[in-house]
């Protein structure tokens, strides 16, 4: 038998962050963005290309 356990309502967090923190983390995500975009670019250039078939 499977235990059923009944799923809460989401509940919302609010924190505090400093300017300083709050910057920081922004810049973060900034790198992390284009980090993301440049190994897109390298995976799309590593794949083989595809050609469409001629008949």
């Amino acid at each position: 038998m499977q235990t059923l356990i009944s799923a809460s309502p989401p509940q919302t967090l609010y924190v505090s962050i400093r300017r300083d923190e709050l910057q920081r983390l922004k810049q973060e995500r900034d790198e992390l963005q284009e980090q993301v975009a440049r190994l897109n670019l390298l995976l799309q250039q590593a794949q083989p290309q595809r050609h469409p078939a001629t008949r």
